[in-house]
């Protein structure tokens, strides 16, 4: 692996695009309940890889879609990526006091705080979706994303990835039963945000397809990296905590099948992302791109 990957000019340009999406999206921070405008601000817009908004982009891209109405949807799923990662850190959760390089939500504005500014983007991410400025979504499209978004951060999904996690802490488990927590937690949002971008750009059945076995892929790979940098990372490098999961004694790819095994998986499957999208031919540039930066990323 290359320690040094970096994202290209391209994808760097979505990251700038998706920030200033963001930055729209949230309410001012003068703007009264102002401790709460600025906890959701300080929740999203304190840095981050921005791989969900640029997974929205991408999507679409493959499809030949570029347009303004790719924003809401990217801003939607980075507005639940932020209220689930103030929610996890949260002293009931796993209890962080270092996220993205700095003090967490609850630590700076407290734990109601906190809390609340979840809550808040958690439903303004729903409210961004609904909301289609652009005239470029038909009804049908509109609500099939509105589904896709729900069941992703749901029981069904990261609400319920959560669950299981809490649950095996200090359990063993197999291999299936951790890859299939990791889909629920971390998976089911990354594939929505590619399926998002896909519904926007107009997808058949099939591009649909191939498009959420990658996403799957792309979904486990970023899991089994976070759990190789835990254990191989710098707090600082990796902007949390470093050792975490198992001084919190939770079950990790490492811990179930080893480095040398989780290194292997990780190849494994970010191969099967690429082979997913090579029907796209040289429009999936930019998926591809993002499936070697989950495999390769320092932080």
């Amino acid at each position: 692996m290359n320690p040094n990957y970096k994202l290209g000019r391209e994808l760097q340009s979505l990251i700038v695009r998706a920030e200033q999406a963001l930055s729209r999206s949230l309410p001012p921070a003068e703007q009264s309940p102002a401790e709460l405008h600025r906890a959701m601000r300080y929740a999203v817009l304190g840095g981050g890889k921005r791989l969900r908004p640029l997974l929205v982009y991408a999507s679409a891209h493959a499809l030949g879609e570029d347009g303004p109405q790719l924003d809401a949807a990217a801003c939607a799923v980075e507005l639940i990526h932020a209220y689930s990662l103030v929610h996890d850190d949260l002293p009931a959760m796993d209890d962080d006091a270092l996220r993205r390089g700095r003090p967490t939500c609850h630590v700076v504005f407290g734990e109601a705080m906190a809390i609340l500014a979840g809550d808040a983007l958690q439903a303004l991410a729903f409210e961004l979706l609904a909301d289609d400025t652009t005239h470029r979504i038909d009804a049908n499209t509109g609500m099939a994303m509105l589904r896709v978004l729900g069941r992703a951060c749901g029981a069904e999904g990261m609400a319920g990835g959560q669950a299981l996690d809490l649950a095996a802490v200090g359990q063993p488990l197999t291999l299936t039963e951790l890859e299939h927590m990791h889909a629920c937690k971390t998976g089911a949002l990354i594939r929505a945000s590619v399926q998002l971008g896909a519904l926007m750009a107009g997808a058949d059945a099939g591009s649909l397809d191939a498009l959420d076995r990658y996403a799957h892929a792309v979904g486990l790979a970023f899991q089994v990296r976070d759990d190789i940098l835990d254990v191989e990372g710098e707090s600082a490098v990796i902007g949390k905590t470093a050792g975490k999961d198992a001084a919190a004694d939770k079950p990790t790819f490492p811990s179930i099948i080893g480095l040398d095994a989780s290194r292997a998986r990780l190849a494994e499957l970010t191969e099967s992302a690429l082979a997913a999208i090579a029907v796209f031919g040289e429009r999936a540039s930019l998926l591809a791109e993002l499936a070697r930066y989950t495999a390769y990323r320092v932080h």
